[in-house]
């Protein structure tokens, strides 16, 4: 298995199109306001790395971006085609073929009588080094812009965590119940 990972891997780090770049950094916990991006990446084959840093915790990460062709035609010099967004988990360079994927790839969808297409992300993040990756085949003329989001989310407690919450609480519910009886038995005698 091991090796068939690491073989796909290869293939996607040669695969690589030359029109690769860091385009901005957004920073370490970016806010959970919208922190917009895009780029016109010019004709061909491209791929735009965003990267971020998330410090102790959770998140939920939001992302979406548009690629809006006025002209109306599929393949177009506005359009983007195979255009696609992807989180990984940054081990070395970003786009050096050794990240993991955390989720996607996300494939942009037509809107429907819009003369557009979008894509639209959602996943959970642990505290971590990242990149949103933004890829596809570019016409001469073609843009795309989009939103970056993530937010905290609180911790969930761990199963042993509610399993001593609830020891705890029948606890002090016996000894309630016991002094409660213990208080009648004194009263009669």
């Amino acid at each position: 298995m091991k090796k068939l990972l690491f073989a796909v891997a290869a293939v996607l780090a040669l695969s690589a199109p030359a029109n690769a770049a860091i385009i901005s950094d957004f920073g370490i916990d970016p806010p959970s306001s919208s922190a917009p991006f895009g780029n016109a990446p010019g004709a061909g084959l491209f791929t735009d790395y965003y990267t971020f840093q998330l410090l102790e915790g959770s998140y939920i990460a939001v992302a979406n971006a548009t690629n809006t062709f006025a002209d109306g035609v599929i393949g177009g010099a506005n359009y983007i085609g195979n255009f696609a967004a992807a989180i990984f988990e940054t081990v070395g360079e970003p786009g050096g073929g050794d990240d993991t994927l955390v989720f996607g790839p996300q494939f942009a969808t037509l809107n429907t009588g819009e003369r557009s297409q979008s894509l639209n992300g959602i996943g959970f993040l642990d505290a971590g080094n990242y990149y949103l990756q933004i890829a596809g085949n570019a016409g001469a003329t073609a843009g795309y812009g989009g939103n970056f989001s993530v937010t905290q989310v609180a911790p969930v407690p761990e199963p042993a965590t509610w399993f001593l919450l609830i020891v705890g609480f029948a606890g002090v519910g016996f000894m309630a119940y016991r002094k409660r009886n213990d208080a009648a038995t004194l009263r009669l005698a």
